[in-house]
């Protein structure tokens, strides 16, 4: 048994002595070790990881991942890790809670899961929780919290995401077809992905044995610039272009390139939202944000439709 506990970093060389500190404090009841994906960062920190896997504790094993983005990031630990039995993912803005690694192992080893998720709680400091910001809206800053009973996961209702995530290794090493979806891609500090919510419904759709455990869980630190409400807005338009862009099915009719259901729907979001910022309702940032995910799904789809028709690209 082998367990390797891995987190893919881009130029937040400051955060990572406390991660790996909090990662090495963890207790492993099996051979372990600690890997990091640096993808092209261009910060110091080649250098922080090199002092950092000098120091005492869990080994540490840096590789760099020169194509930018977290899908090749995570695709590369896929890689790096095959010849493990568990691997666990942690972002390098979090910080895992004392008997993470436990719980996943006794999930994946007793309970019989093949991939399991956990509990994540937001984490302003050191700055505080903006008055604006609801408890709805901590669900976009990654938070799960799905109450204090495990649970076997069977349908998309209850999503798992790879901040906090395990898998049994087996099931990469069996089909070297499963990883990452490149077309869900995110470069550098953007915004947006998705990558893991693919795998997610992969699994699901395969029938993979699932596991929800409260105790294993994560705290996520919230940059500053999380923390503003135009974060929420450039979230939702790019997983709305990626969904038109990759899910939405063709429609029949088009007006303007474009579903006519699709167009009424964002005439309709657009209109409550005016009507919201009018009466100066409450829940106009959560109205424009589907404002903002209803336009990015008809950009999205009509530049699929355009690229795939040669009339319209000049061919």
């Amino acid at each position: 048994m082998k367990i390797t506990y891995a987190f893919c970093t881009y130029n937040r060389s400051a955060r990572l002595p406390a991660l790996v500190a909090a990662l090495r404090a963890q207790h492993f009841p099996a051979p372990a070790e600690l890997l990091a994906i640096d993808n092209n960062s261009s910060d110091d920190t080649p250098a922080v990881l090199a002092a950092l896997a000098d120091a005492p504790g869990i080994p540490l094993r840096a590789v760099c991942e020169q194509a930018q983005g977290i899908v090749h990031a995570r695709n590369r630990a896929l890689q790096e890790a095959l010849d493990s039995d568990i691997l666990i993912f942690i972002d390098d803005d979090e910080l895992p809670d004392p008997g993470l690694v436990a719980a996943v192992h006794h999930a994946i080893t007793v309970e019989g899961a093949r991939c399991v998720g956990g509990h994540i709680g937001v984490d302003y400091t050191p700055s505080t929780r903006p008055a604006w910001m609801s408890d709805e809206l901590q669900a976009f800053l990654g938070e799960v919290d799905y109450g204090s009973e495990a649970f076997w996961v069977t349908d998309d209702s209850h999503p798992l995401w790879s901040g906090n995530i395990a898998y049994d290794m087996s099931l990469f090493r069996d089909d070297p077809a499963l990883r990452f979806d490149l077309r869900y891609n995110r470069a550098g500090l953007g915004v947006g992905g998705g990558e893991d919510a693919m795998m997610f419904r992969e699994l699901l759709r395969r029938g993979t044995p699932i596991r929800y455990r409260p105790d294993m869980s994560i705290r996520h630190l919230v940059d500053d610039w999380k923390r503003e409400r135009r974060y929420f807005l450039r979230l939702h338009y790019t997983a709305g272009r990626r969904y038109g862009a990759h899910r939405l099915e063709h429609a029949g009719t088009h007006l303007l390139g474009m579903p006519p259901w699709l167009l009424r729907q964002l005439f309709d979001h657009a209109g409550r939202w005016l009507g919201m910022v009018a009466g100066a309702r409450p829940g106009r940032l959560r109205q424009a944000m589907n404002v903002a995910h209803t336009l990015g799904m008809l950009n999205g789809y009509r530049a699929r439709t355009t690229s795939s028709d040669p009339s319209r690209s000049g061919a």
